[in-house]
């Protein structure tokens, strides 16, 4: 189970260069009915990058909570880039957490997929009818500005196709425009299983 423990911060949302991309009239204030919509369609927009690439891409806290490590050497983390474990700790049956000490394990950073690894044989064993819980910061940084820049655009264009279609009952008048996806290409993880690359 993955979940997000610090939510996104509104004051990073690129909501001025939004409205830029966008072509919206300047000279209104920035407390009207727009403000709210622009934010809610980057929000979505974000959401939606986020989930096809597993790239976050502003800086935010998660916990992955797990009943069993996917490999006792090394726990590879859903998201990427990864920049600090903050705690590594095991929940026992009665839901109480113990840490583990930092010294037993260590972050392999990868662009794509980075693994918590053990610095011995094996990450400490989970408890019975317990779980084991990686907290860690994954993101491009807190500054939209340090967010890749084909990422950033994406998220622009992304957002523009959501609001031109925000009243649309169709998925499929709504759904992800191939120039998007092309400049997610180069962000999403390649995965091998028995059938080959997907």
């Amino acid at each position: 189970m993955l979940i997000e423990e610090t939510p996104l911060d509104p004051a990073a949302l690129p909501v001025e260069a939004f409205r830029a991309h966008l072509r919206l009239g300047t000279g209104f204030s920035q407390d009207d009915l727009q403000g709210p919509m622009l934010e809610a369609t980057l929000r979505a927009a974000i959401a939606a990058i986020e989930a096809r690439t597993g790239k976050i891409l502003l800086a935010r806290g998660f916990a992955l909570i797990l009943t069993a490590w996917r490999d006792p050497g090394g726990q590879p983390l859903p998201l990427a880039p990864v920049a600090t474990v903050t705690e590594v700790a095991l929940r026992d049956a009665a839901g109480e957490e113990s840490p583990v000490e930092a010294a037993r394990w260590w972050l392999q950073d990868d662009r794509h997929r980075p693994v918590l690894r053990s610095a011995g044989t094996a990450l400490p064993a989970i408890p019975a009818r317990g779980a084991g819980v990686v907290r860690f910061t994954a993101g491009f940084g807190a500054d939209w500005a340090m967010v890749p820049a084909d990422l950033r655009q994406a998220v622009l264009l992304l957002a523009a196709h959501y609001y031109e279609y925000r009243d649309a009952g169709s998925l499929g008048e709504a759904a992800m425009p191939a120039g998007v996806a092309g400049l997610l290409g180069p962000w999403r993880a390649l995965r091998l299983g028995a059938g080959g690359a997907a």
